[in-house]
């Protein structure tokens, strides 16, 4: 059993992936090529014809999203304590300030009570995550963003394919619901390149333009550098297989969810176990299946599953303001929830490829070990 079963899910693309992949070399077009053009133009369609910025992974894409915005050196931005490294990264790349705030208890995105604390006259965004695959309370931080006159920047890297439904019954793709949006395509994401790639998504055309100049070095023509960018471009053979699996993105976040089900079904009432928590207002594309583990147990119910050949994950062991590299922007206070999250959160195998056998025999693992 893995974690995430690639191989699997390749053998069942083969034909049409090898095919893409071949296509690309006869046409030795890997930059910027047609397969590129083909899957941006394929993804603004499957987001209702949004924006879509291709660039090399959801690293870049976070980067780029705060530089086509034109954030300063010394700018503060909020963001999650409880969440992957890059999400922060950038900030501090770009000379920003990341102030780190704490996350709720039951879907692990950024926590709404308590956000007034940290606004200064020097706050200017806002970055929610989506994490695990299901969207933040984006309709009460759009209101807190507008309220505060900060961008809101969706760090979608964990949820492409989940729906945010509003109050009034509107709904829109996760990553186009505040001002810009960054996926990851790394290959264990939902939509999972076979390397590293990533992609901006908004409604804001000119938004869009200013992050095309930002990722091909500033330039908007040719040999022409409007502003200092980066380098950052989805090569062709990765684009062309991310257009064949966005044919099959839905079925695999509908496979996720069954998989969801099946270890919610299996794993119910086992005292000790959290079972993740589905929002109301988000559809969950269950990137990661992680529920929480009471009564200090969480380590050694991981040691459990490993010496009986079970995978599991830790996301995340560690707040982000304990990290070395962040040290530097932390106050000394502790955050609550993260500092219970990070002791006890346990992800388990998540992927399209989940058997109902292979979910009972986890199960059966947990529910031995936390009644014995």
């Amino acid at each position: 059993m893995q974690m995430v079963d690639l191989k699997s899910q390749y053998q069942k693309l083969k034909p049409e992936i090898d095919a893409a992949v071949i296509e690309v070399l006869d046409t030795q077009q890997y930059i910027n090529g047609a397969a590129v053009k083909r899957f941006q133009a394929h993804l603004e369609s499957y987001l209702d014809d949004a924006k879509v910025v291709p660039c090399a992974n959801g690293t870049d894409a976070l980067q780029i999203a705060m530089m086509a915005l034109g954030l300063k050196p010394g700018d503060e931005v909020l963001v999650p304590a409880f969440t992957y490294v890059a999400t922060a990264e950038v900030i501090a790349l770009l000379q920003l300030v990341p102030v780190m705030v704490d996350v709720d208890i039951d879907d692990f995105t950024i926590q709404i009570e308590g956000l007034e604390a940290y606004v200064t006259p020097r706050t200017k965004a806002i970055v929610p995550v989506h994490l695990f695959g299901q969207c933040a309370n984006m309709e009460a931080i759009l209101k807190f963003g507008k309220d505060h006159n900060l961008f809101v920047i969706e760090d979608n890297a964990q949820a492409i394919g989940a729906k945010y439904t509003f109050s009034d019954g509107r709904v829109e793709h996760a990553g186009l619901i505040g001002d810009i949006g960054s996926t990851s395509f790394y290959p264990s994401k939902n939509l999972g390149a076979y390397g590293d790639a990533g992609a901006l998504m908004t409604r804001n055309e000119d938004l869009a333009a200013t992050c095309w100049k930002v990722a091909n070095h500033g330039q908007g023509k040719r040999y022409y550098h409007d502003i200092v960018g980066v380098n950052s471009r989805l090569d062709s053979i990765q684009a062309a297989i991310l257009d064949v699996k966005l044919k099959y993105l839905d079925s695999f976040c509908e496979a996720r969810q069954m998989a969801a089900d099946w270890y919610d079904a299996a794993l119910l009432g086992i005292n000790g176990v959290i079972l993740p928590k589905r929002a109301t207002y988000s559809t969950h594309v269950f990137h990661q299946y992680t529920m929480r583990i009471e009564g200090g147990r969480r380590d050694a119910l991981g040691a459990y599953l490993q010496e009986n050949g079970i995978p599991h994950m830790i996301y995340y062991p560690v707040p982000l303001y304990n990290q070395g590299a962040f040290e530097q922007y932390w106050d000394g206070k502790k955050l609550p929830v993260t500092e219970q999250l990070c002791a006890e959160v346990l992800s388990v195998p998540m992927h399209t490829e989940l058997t109902v056998y292979d979910v009972d025999k986890v199960a059966s693992a947990i529910r031995q070990f936390m009644n014995s």
